[in-house]
Protein backbone atom coordinates (compact mmCIF):
# COMPACT_ATOMS: atom_id res chain seq x y z
CA UNK A 1 0.00 0.00 0.00
CA UNK A 2 2.76 2.63 -1.25
CA UNK A 3 2.94 5.21 -3.93
CA UNK A 4 5.97 5.48 -6.66
CA UNK A 5 7.53 8.91 -6.37
CA UNK A 6 9.55 9.91 -8.56
CA UNK A 7 12.43 12.56 -7.86
CA UNK A 8 15.02 14.77 -10.34
CA UNK A 9 18.14 15.91 -9.49
CA UNK A 10 18.39 19.40 -10.95
CA UNK A 11 20.67 22.10 -10.69
CA UNK A 12 19.70 25.19 -9.15
CA UNK A 13 19.60 27.78 -11.88
CA UNK A 14 16.49 28.97 -13.83
CA UNK A 15 14.52 27.11 -16.39
CA UNK A 16 15.04 23.77 -15.14
CA UNK A 17 11.50 23.29 -13.49
CA UNK A 18 9.98 24.62 -16.42
CA UNK A 19 12.03 22.31 -18.34
CA UNK A 20 10.58 19.30 -16.27
CA UNK A 21 7.11 20.62 -16.49
CA UNK A 22 7.35 20.66 -20.21
CA UNK A 23 8.55 17.11 -20.65
CA UNK A 24 5.90 15.77 -18.38
CA UNK A 25 2.92 17.82 -19.65
CA UNK A 26 4.41 17.13 -23.75
CA UNK A 27 4.53 13.35 -22.33
CA UNK A 28 0.56 13.55 -21.30
CA UNK A 29 1.34 13.26 -17.79
CA UNK A 30 -0.14 15.17 -14.66
CA UNK A 31 1.35 16.13 -11.77
CA UNK A 32 -0.28 15.57 -8.23
CA UNK A 33 2.08 16.83 -6.10
CA UNK A 34 5.12 18.08 -6.12
CA UNK A 35 7.82 18.87 -3.50
CA UNK A 36 11.40 20.63 -3.69
CA UNK A 37 14.35 20.92 -1.76
CA UNK A 38 17.69 22.66 -2.44
CA UNK A 39 21.05 23.61 -1.78
CA UNK A 40 22.58 26.35 -3.31
CA UNK A 41 23.91 24.22 -6.62
CA UNK A 42 21.32 21.56 -6.82
CA UNK A 43 17.97 20.32 -5.65
CA UNK A 44 15.60 17.54 -5.73
CA UNK A 45 12.09 17.61 -7.15
CA UNK A 46 9.92 15.35 -5.61
CA UNK A 47 6.98 14.51 -7.90
CA UNK A 48 3.76 12.16 -7.34
CA UNK A 49 2.50 11.52 -11.20
CA UNK A 50 -1.18 9.60 -12.37
CA UNK A 51 2.00 7.26 -14.62
CA UNK A 52 5.21 7.61 -12.34
CA UNK A 53 6.79 4.84 -15.37
CA UNK A 54 5.89 6.90 -17.91
CA UNK A 55 6.89 10.18 -16.01
CA UNK A 56 10.28 8.54 -15.12
CA UNK A 57 10.86 7.25 -18.84
CA UNK A 58 9.85 10.65 -20.12
CA UNK A 59 12.20 12.20 -17.58
CA UNK A 60 15.52 10.09 -18.94
CA UNK A 61 14.74 10.49 -22.40
CA UNK A 62 14.96 14.24 -21.73
CA UNK A 63 18.31 13.60 -20.31
CA UNK A 64 17.17 14.71 -17.00
CA UNK A 65 18.77 12.94 -13.81
CA UNK A 66 15.56 10.76 -11.94
CA UNK A 67 14.78 7.72 -9.78
CA UNK A 68 11.80 6.19 -8.36
CA UNK A 69 11.15 5.89 -4.88
CA UNK A 70 8.17 4.12 -2.89
CA UNK A 71 6.40 6.70 0.02
CA UNK A 72 3.01 6.37 2.16
CA UNK A 73 0.09 8.25 1.52
CA UNK A 74 -2.09 8.63 3.85
CA UNK A 75 -5.58 10.13 3.91
CA UNK A 76 -5.50 12.50 7.12
CA UNK A 77 -9.25 13.78 7.75
CA UNK A 78 -9.55 17.54 7.66
CA UNK A 79 -10.05 18.49 11.35
CA UNK A 80 -7.88 20.11 14.34
CA UNK A 81 -5.51 17.21 15.45
CA UNK A 82 -5.67 14.86 12.05
CA UNK A 83 -2.20 14.98 11.40
CA UNK A 84 -0.89 14.72 15.16
CA UNK A 85 -3.01 11.64 15.36
CA UNK A 86 -1.02 10.37 12.55
CA UNK A 87 2.36 11.66 14.21
CA UNK A 88 1.54 9.88 17.27
CA UNK A 89 0.73 6.45 15.68
CA UNK A 90 4.11 7.12 14.00
CA UNK A 91 6.53 8.41 16.69
CA UNK A 92 8.77 5.28 16.62
CA UNK A 93 9.48 5.03 12.70
CA UNK A 94 11.76 7.86 11.25
CA UNK A 95 10.26 9.80 9.22
CA UNK A 96 12.53 11.31 6.55
CA UNK A 97 10.64 13.74 5.05
CA UNK A 98 6.54 14.23 3.61
CA UNK A 99 4.71 16.66 1.75
CA UNK A 100 1.27 17.17 1.78
CA UNK A 101 -1.72 18.06 -1.57
CA UNK A 102 -5.70 18.55 -0.90
CA UNK A 103 -7.59 15.62 -2.55
CA UNK A 104 -10.52 17.01 -4.74
CA UNK A 105 -13.11 14.42 -4.03
CA UNK A 106 -12.79 13.91 0.13
CA UNK A 107 -11.65 17.48 0.95
CA UNK A 108 -9.47 15.86 3.12
CA UNK A 109 -5.45 16.24 3.13
CA UNK A 110 -3.20 13.65 1.37
CA UNK A 111 0.57 13.02 3.36
CA UNK A 112 3.16 11.72 1.74
CA UNK A 113 6.02 10.46 3.79
CA UNK A 114 9.66 8.57 3.14
CA UNK A 115 10.29 6.58 5.83
CA UNK A 116 13.10 4.60 6.94
CA UNK A 117 10.68 1.45 7.66
CA UNK A 118 7.94 0.88 5.40
CA UNK A 119 6.66 -2.40 6.30
CA UNK A 120 6.47 -1.56 10.11
CA UNK A 121 4.88 1.96 9.38
CA UNK A 122 1.99 0.21 6.81
CA UNK A 123 1.07 -2.01 9.64
CA UNK A 124 1.34 0.44 12.35
CA UNK A 125 -1.61 2.74 9.89
CA UNK A 126 -3.34 -0.31 9.12
CA UNK A 127 -3.67 -1.68 11.99
CA UNK A 128 -5.21 1.71 13.60
CA UNK A 129 -8.00 1.91 10.99
CA UNK A 130 -6.13 4.93 9.13
CA UNK A 131 -7.06 5.05 5.31
CA UNK A 132 -4.02 4.81 3.45
CA UNK A 133 -3.77 5.91 -0.53
CA UNK A 134 -2.59 3.70 -2.79
CA UNK A 135 -1.07 4.55 -6.92
CA UNK A 136 -4.23 3.60 -8.63
CA UNK A 137 -6.47 5.79 -6.21
CA UNK A 138 -3.87 8.68 -7.09
CA UNK A 139 -3.46 7.63 -10.87
CA UNK A 140 -7.67 7.63 -11.48
CA UNK A 141 -8.65 10.83 -9.09
CA UNK A 142 -10.74 13.07 -11.91
CA UNK A 143 -8.75 14.48 -14.46
CA UNK A 144 -7.20 11.37 -15.17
Amino acid sequence: MTLRQVSVFLENRPGRLALVSRVLGDAGLRIRAASISDTTDFGVLRLILDNPSEGLRALKQAGLMASETEVLGVEIPDKPGGLAGVFDLLREVNIEYMYSFVDQPSRNAIVLFRVEDVDRAVGILETSGVSLVNQDTVSTRPGS
